[in-house]
């Protein structure tokens, strides 16, 4: 396990110009290569998003090649081929339904490390890790695509903060995605890919919903 701590200076790092300026590009400048070092550096700082219980369950397929693309286009659906063929690489996220099986390892690096008591740590050991090794295969997929959700939109911001555009998109066969992908279908769920690249024309900036219209309170 490895502290995540970010190497590149970021191009952008104007908060609300990351946030509120954001918006999904399906057309790229084909031209525009990002390196698997910058790849690997953005899924990097992306990993720093909340997961439950620590799990941190995520998985990452870089496609950045004509073949893998290729390959891609087995399970997704054809609206989405621009994006696939255009975007310098896209970053499939999957919901790792067995990460809880390296949860000792997770948090006893993070005792060894002196950031939590011995008393935690049987806490932890004690209290989560058996609510996820009696778990029924739904709650494991759920908390799994919950984990990948966090992340994904951690993605989207990152990838605009090192100066690139981005689009989420899940139109592919959720039945063959994941084995397409080389991935165990038994232990993985499709959460979602990511296109990542430069935009190639302008994105339609759509509005939102008014906020009230969004809200409850429980008193």
């Amino acid at each position: 396990m490895t502290e995540t701590v970010a190497t590149k200076k970021l191009t952008n790092n104007d908060f609300a110009d990351v946030m509120f300026d954001r918006h999904s590009v399906r057309v790229f400048d084909p031209s525009v290569k990002i390196s698997r070092d910058e790849l690997q550096e953005m899924i990097k700082e992306a990993t720093t998003a909340p997961s439950a219980c620590n799990l941190q369950s995520w998985h990452f397929v870089i496609i950045d090649t004509p073949e893998g693309k290729e390959k891609l286009k087995k399970s997704a659906m054809k609206f989405n081929y621009p994006q696939i063929d255009s975007s310098s690489a896209i970053i499939f996220i999957a919901g790792d339904t067995q990460s809880h099986e390296v949860y000792r390892d997770v948090w006893t690096k993070v005792y060894e490390d002196g950031k939590i008591s011995k008393e935690k740590l049987d806490q932890i050991f004690n209290t989560f890790l058996p609510l996820y090794e009696n778990a029924s295969p739904e709650f494991l997929t759920l908390d799994a695509t919950i984990d990948g959700a966090m992340v994904g939109m951690q993605l989207l911001l990152t990838a605009r903060a090192h100066g690139f555009d981005a689009n989420p998109w899940s139109g592919y066969d959720f039945k063959t995605i994941i084995p397409t992908l080389g991935l165990d279908p038994k232990r993985f769920v499709p959460v979602m890919a990511v296109a990542i690249g430069k935009a190639a024309e302008k994105p339609i900036q759509t509005d939102r919903y008014d906020v009230k219209q969004l809200i409850d309170y429980l008193d």
